[in-house]
């Protein structure tokens, strides 16, 4: 007779109604006379624990794809994630990591073969405003960039972001005087400038004027050593990439690039000069190199010569070692130009 009146268990999307209700439940301005505020709180606390062993298995099992597919459709089909982004900072510290855990797996589930998550975000971007103010929030900016990141895997959303008024509050979100969150935000810039490779390129080439000033005032000429040391290594990294060359032909050709990267080579930091070599070669190898640019190259012939001439890597480099041989080559063969 016993088994007759076990409780059935719950469902995955019984567990994510019950979130959202107690999500619902709990955004409301508590009544003085409510005392199930905590209780309800910790029920929350325990529901998203089982979202994510639903959705990353256990050390006793891996996760069910049937399970993972159905928490996913209901978790989208209401404001589950809106609720839970909003609400997160009255979270304790292990729900919130539980929460940020679970939106990361949500952007990977495919349901039917669709990308449900991205659909809903394109829905609701203003979620991402939320996401990015976040950085100004010290208690919440890890939790709420990390959840950033693992929205912008969709590229609508990357798109979003770069579009709006938020990316040019990255260049002081990165110099933050809290270095893990000023790395948060240096991880998540460096993401949004290499992830999809069409839309990057559109921006920055929309954009170059204001976004160029921006990084080089602000980050390549920063007063912080780490600050100068990521922002050249993903110029770098930018400039290389094939579907930037267009970008990288006018970024080459500006007196005014070539001489911040000149300032970087002489640096006592190995890492930073290695780094400001990789963007200065671009400049030397432009075959289209203007009258100004070849003007001060022959101005520093001298000077450039003699610190390639000291310079090494720490380790054997066979590529580096030809294309210094090659840049010190051209550098010799220069002639004057008149503009």
């Amino acid at each position: 007779m016993k088994g007759l009146f076990k409780s059935k268990p719950r469902t995955p999307a019984d567990i994510v109604r019950q979130a959202r209700d107690l999500l619902v439940f709990l955004d409301r301005d508590p009544d003085p006379r409510e005392n199930k505020r905590d209780e309800k709180m910790a029920e929350l606390c325990r529901d998203i624990r089982e979202l994510k062993c639903i959705l990353y298995g256990s050390s006793e099992a891996e996760p069910v794809p049937e399970a993972c597919a159905q928490l996913t459709q209901e978790f989208f089909k209401e404001n589950t994630l809106r609720l839970l982004i909003v609400y997160l900072p009255r979270l304790n510290l292990e729900a919130r990591k539980d929460a940020t855990q679970v939106v990361a797996n949500l952007q990977r589930q495919m349901v039917n073969s669709r990308l449900i998550a991205s659909e809903y975000l394109e829905a609701n971007f203003d979620l991402m405003d939320i996401l990015v103010s976040g950085y100004e929030n010290s208690d919440m900016a890890l939790h709420y960039g990390s959840m950033l990141r693992d929205c912008i895997r969709h590229q609508s959303v990357a798109r979003y972001v770069l579009e709006s008024e938020h990316m040019k509050k990255f260049f002081d979100y990165m110099q933050l005087p809290n270095f893990d969150i000023a790395a948060d935000a240096a991880a998540t810039f460096k993401e949004l400038l290499t992830r999809h490779k069409s839309t990057v390129a559109e921006f920055l080439n929309k954009n170059y004027d204001w976004f160029f000033s921006e990084y080089n005032s602000k980050l390549l000429e920063s007063s912080n050593y780490i600050t100068r040391r990521q922002a050249v290594k993903l110029l770098g990294d930018v400039l290389l990439d094939r579907s930037n060359s267009a970008v990288m032909v006018r970024y080459v050709s500006s007196i005014a690039n070539l001489r911040i990267l000149m300032n970087l080579l002489r640096e006592s930091s190995k890492s930073i000069q290695i780094e400001a070599f990789h963007v200065f070669k671009l400049f030397v190898a432009n075959q289209n190199k203007p009258a100004d640019i070849v003007g001060v190259l022959v101005t520093n012939r001298s000077k450039l010569l003699r610190l390639f001439a000291g310079f090494k890597l720490d380790k054997e480099d066979e590529q580096f070692e030809a294309d210094k041989a090659q840049i010190v080559k051209e550098i010799a063969a220069l002639e004057p130009r008149e503009a």
